[in-house]
């Protein structure tokens, strides 16, 4: 069956303010059916009303989903990592946390929290908003000399509902100013919200916006959105299109599961392509539009790619890595030094997974270069609903993921915000596996590091645990290494096999032959809390060495209405490799980081005694008859600076 095509009347209106000569792609102007969100101050542009001359028509025909979606894909394999399935944060007036059960809760009364135990939680060199409840990143870019983040925010509390788009900016992405909201629910057609979207930047200089907007009737609609003056390097002020909504679901979609359109990217005949996720019945699905003029679209007829029992995709993320370079690419590159990242963002077990392919554009598909078809997940823990974006300024691709809170919502309400975004962290494929992207924070933030201290070839022995003397750690950043005896490796060949899992391990306080090793942090002196990452070695019943990267959160605190899981997963070391870790510990947040970053997990903790100069770590080697060699260096953290909104 042909494509069908959506297509909407163009309207010849004024274009944003721009000194630059061109002719833009983007006519659209104007509020009648969209327009300025507001203007706030003599330094803002101020645009006068135009009233829309022209009433929209989106006409869409027939889609045979049944033809879409008749290839099975390789479905993503759930990585047994202790997840439990909970509400998508998405449902009208219910957040996250009151909809899902607390692993590791203990029976009984709430906990006790004290407003000294829950100020300290708040993160000294996180993004975070002033107040209230924050999800998804945004439309992360840089533009004009400032790095822009927008997330979804309510600013009436700190659960999940009345979603809008919060703004800051920033120069090095670590000390941010908090700008007023970018867009509000203002319209019909995102009445009920103002959901993820993208950013995409032209090549003449202009800034699209495409977001997913929650209408009157909870349809799921797609909508146009650019800069009202392009000269202001904040860009403070925002234009809803007038032909809003752009992209209906296609018909044969539930209207509450089509979201979240990615940056589009240039294909070779000029023309753009975006793509959007969706599901029909348990299989996820990525549909793929094309447009010329950022307005009017045209849906292709084969999906970029689809998986079954997956569940509905949202937030996908699609973009080139380089095979042979470190530098990042745009999204639009392509060709045969280039691979292509398909990340989705499952719905059903609030997880981002990506595998690593090719892209065949003139068939608009792309498939996964592993023939199993089997999907790493970013972030091990609490990590979702993640998006990328390249940095023009140094070449690189940059991610951020969104890192909610595994507490209770009565305690986010005590202390008046939920949720905050991880470190940015810069993307590479890893050139050694070609399976695996390598994540890392982005090299500004070392910028906070105070006076650090190094502690060389310490032996651990098995058993063994050793106090690090450095002062309190609630903000710190540790490099690890560590060399597991070698004769205690070579005599590996005798253990009898055993299938690890970190999640269906004891944690650290299980006993291997060769391990559990690592860190403990947020440890009070009697580690009566403490949170541990660490390295655990099995032999595999091919009689291979396996090498796990956990996190074990069950001793993290002594509430009782925490999440207290322990999770991980394998991480590649290749011969000659030593195993190592990178630690950021801000407060409530701890953020690990494996050998170079072909695993990572993200931890929410909350400790009641190892806060503030309780907080201490400690080096320890819990296998049984291994000892291990470790060197660390440890720094502790100053706080970025974060300037509120003064308007």
């Amino acid at each position: 069956m042909g494509a069908p095509e959506a297509t909407v009347t163009d309207h010849p209106i004024e274009g944003p303010s721009n000194s630059s000569s061109s002719t833009p792609l983007l006519r659209g102007g104007g509020d009648g059916g969209g327009g300025h969100l507001r203007s706030r101050s003599s330094r803002r542009l101020v645009i006068a009303t135009i009233s829309l001359s022209c009433i929209l028509v989106v006409a869409f025909c027939c889609i045979d989903l049944l033809s879409l979606i008749a290839k099975p894909g390789p479905v993503i394999e759930h990585v047994n990592n202790g997840a439990v399935p909970v509400s998508s944060g998405r449902p009208e007036g219910v957040s996250d946390e009151s909809s899902h059960t607390v692993i590791g809760e203990t029976k009984g009364l709430p906990y006790p929290w004290t407003k000294n135990m829950l100020t300290w939680q708040r993160t000294g060199f996180h993004f975070q908003p002033e107040k209230n409840w924050m999800n998804d990143p945004n439309g992360p870019m840089y533009y004009n000399g400032f790095y822009h983040f927008f997330y979804q925010y309510n600013q009436k509390g700190a659960v999940w509902g009345n979603l809008v788009w919060g703004h800051a900016v920033s120069e090095d992405m670590v000390h941010w100013t908090h700008l007023p909201l970018a867009m509000v629910s203002d319209q019909w057609y995102d009445q009920n919200g103002v959901w993820s979207g993208s950013a995409t930047l032209l090549p003449d200089g202009q800034v699209v916006m495409l977001y997913t907007g929650i209408s009157n009737e909870s349809a799921q609609l797609q909508n146009l959105a650019y800069p009202a003056n392009l000269s202001d390097p904040l860009l403070i002020d925002w234009v809803k299109y007038p032909g809003n909504p752009i992209i209906d679901p296609p018909k044969g979609i539930d209207k509450e599961d089509f979201r979240d359109p990615t940056t589009a990217w240039r294909t070779s005949e000029g023309k753009w392509r975006i793509t959007i996720g969706s599901k029909a019945g348990r299989t996820g699905l990525a549909f793929v539009y094309e447009t010329e003029d950022f307005k009017t679209y045209r849906l292709l007829p084969e999906l970029l790619h689809s998986a079954s029992e997956t569940g509905m995709w949202e937030c996908i993320d699609f973009f080139p890595v380089s095979i042979n370079s470190e530098n990042g690419l745009d999204t639009s590159a392509n060709g045969e030094e280039v691979k292509h990242v398909m990340k989705v963002s499952v719905q059903d077990d609030q997880r981002d997974y990506y595998v690593i392919g090719t892209y065949d554009e003139a068939a608009n598909t792309w498939s996964p270069d592993n023939p199993a078809g089997i999907w790493i997940q970013y972030d091990y823990g609490k990590f979702y609903a993640s998006k990328t974006f390249y940095d023009q300024k140094k070449g690189r691709r940059i991610l951020w993921g969104w890192i909610s809170e595994s507490d209770s919502e009565k305690a986010d309400l005590l202390k008046g915000w939920a949720s905050v975004q991880s470190i940015p962290r810069t993307l590479l494929l890893d050139q050694k596996t070609g399976t695996h992207l390598l994540q890392w924070p982005v090299e500004e933030i070392e910028g906070l590091r105070l006076h650090g201290k190094e502690f060389n070839n310490i032996k651990v022995d098995a058993g063994a645990v050793i106090p690090l003397d450095v002062a309190s750690s609630s903000q710190a950043d540790v490099v690890a290494e560590f060399e597991v005896d070698k004769a205690a490796l070579a005599a590996a060949e005798l253990v009898a096999d055993q299938e690890f899992s970190c999640a269906d391990s004891g944690g650290a306080a299980q006993r291997g032959y060769l391990g559990p090793f690592g860190l403990l942090v947020l440890a009070d002196l009697s580690r009566s809390e403490q949170t541990s990452m660490h390295f655990y070695i099995s032999k595999t019943s091919g009689g291979n060495l396996k090498t796990s990267f956990c996190t074990d959160q069950s001793r993290s605190s002594e509430a009782n209405d925490v999440n207290k899981e322990i999770y991980g997963s394998f991480v590649p070391v290749l011969e000659g490799e030593k195993l190592s870790m990178r630690i950021l510990v801000d407060h409530s947040i701890v953020e690990g980081f494996a050998q170079g970053g072909r695993t990572c997990i993200t931890s929410r903790v909350y400790p009641t005694r190892a806060i503030y100069q309780n907080a201490h770590i400690f080096l320890f080697n819990n296998a049984t008859n291994a000892s291990v060699l470790a060197s660390v260096k440890m720094w502790p953290m100053s706080s970025t600076t974060i300037h509120p909104n003064s308007d």
